[in-house]
């Protein structure tokens, strides 16, 4: 039987961080519901004490959603956890997600502190949110620089104080997969009280390394992945949930499985694209427009012949469209004939021949060629 990886989506949280996402309490509502849907196993709502509207929008989907287990995000501040378990107390599974930043940037620039002072107040912000809440998962924010015997140490006294999920961010997406996987590697091996908790992956995207470094990270013993629909996130994002997800589902050496509904991934990416207005690119994997189209001749033909000589996935199964063929001037004579038996016109090989000039002459002034320029040309032989 392959392990479960539990799968965290903070969309609602780190996701709306970016410049012009904001959603209302009704958008977040209506997202949380998708989710749950989709089969996420944690919603990180939001981060109560920023605003009354935060605040509201956690409460309300602690009081609704009550299949998953619902997060509420706080900084390692007696107030922060207070106000997050006050959010999260109808909840049916709550959870509070309180932390502190451990590399030598926080510790010296950010905090001002000292490392002996970081692991005090790490341990009291986890016993504060123990015992005001039956789950609580603690963050090493920017764990991807830190010295990993010293995160070591501040991770088994989080656990000691009370957390079972300890979260191992790459703040800045700095990590390689391979150190990411050391990392992860070292606190499993290095951390005497491991076994009462168990290790998160969240990584950021600054350097096109969030997915992998995730991969990397629960191929080294996490369960739990931090994720967003879309891959959105500050800056240059997070972990995309549908990448991750994918890889799993796809790979049989990673021997692992995940509880979404990968039907539903082209759904609700399309959702989050209109409610938080941020457009997808096209070339986005999953879920792009383009991911399952195909303009090369030669990649064409292979397509038609049989799908999977260029798809490692059946668009069906992410909610996607069929493979589209694509006309263009790259395209070939098997697409042409495709695309005219979709549209109920039988070519003999001669009339193949003709067509064929005539939709290269036609195809080298457009990007593509629509249906109701094919038609109109199919009719003129």
């Amino acid at each position: 039987m392959k392990e479960q990886i539990q799968i965290f989506d903070t969309t609602l949280r780190d996701g709306e961080q970016v410049p012009g996402c904001k959603l209302n309490t009704q958008q977040k509502l209506e997202i949380a519901k998708e989710l749950e849907e989709l089969g996420v196993n944690v919603i990180e709502a939001g981060f109560p004490v920023s605003s009354p509207g935060d605040f509201d929008a956690v409460k309300q989907i602690a009081e609704t959603i009550k299949g998953t287990t619902i997060c509420g995000l706080s900084r390692a501040v007696d107030k922060d956890i207070e106000i997050a378990a006050e959010a999260l107390k109808n909840a049916d599974n709550p959870r509070i997600h309180t932390g502190i930043g451990t590399s030598d940037y926080h510790i010296y620039s950010k905090l001002m502190t000292t490392p002996e002072e970081v692991i005090e107040r790490a341990k009291h912000a986890v016993k504060t949110a123990r015992n005001l809440c039956a789950e609580v998962e603690f963050y090493a924010e920017d764990a991807g620089r830190t010295d990993n015997a010293f995160l070591a140490k501040v991770v088994e006294q989080a656990i000691a104080s009370g957390a079972t999920i300890i979260n191992i961010p790459d703040t800045t997406g700095y990590c390689l997969p391979e150190q990411y996987g050391e990392k992860i590697k070292y606190l499993m091996n290095h951390v005497p009280n491991i076994d009462r908790a168990i290790l998160s992956t969240h990584c950021h995207n600054d350097l096109g390394l969030a997915t992998a470094n995730s991969i990397a990270g629960v191929l080294a013993g996490a369960q739990q992945v931090e994720c967003t629909i879309n891959g959105i996130g500050e800056r240059a994002g997070n972990t995309s949930l549908e990448e991750v997800v994918m890889i799993i589902n796809q790979h049989e050496r990673i021997q692992r499985e995940t509880s979404i509904n990968t039907q539903l991934l082209n759904p609700i990416s399309k959702l989050i694209e209109f409610e938080m207005n941020m457009p997808v690119q096209r070339n986005k994997a999953i879920v792009g427009e383009n991911a399952f189209s195909h303009s090369s001749g030669i990649h064409q033909d292979g397509v038609i012949k049989n799908r999977e000589t260029y798809e490692i996935i059946d668009p069906k199964d992410v909610g996607a469209d069929d493979s589209q063929i694509i006309l263009t001037a790259r395209s070939g004579r098997a697409a042409l004939r495709y695309c005219a038996q979709k549209l109920n016109f039988e070519l003999t090989r001669e009339k193949l021949e003709v067509a064929y000039d005539r939709f290269l002459s036609i195809a080298d002034q457009h990007n593509q060629i629509s249906n109701q320029q094919l038609v109109s040309l199919l009719e003129s032989i």
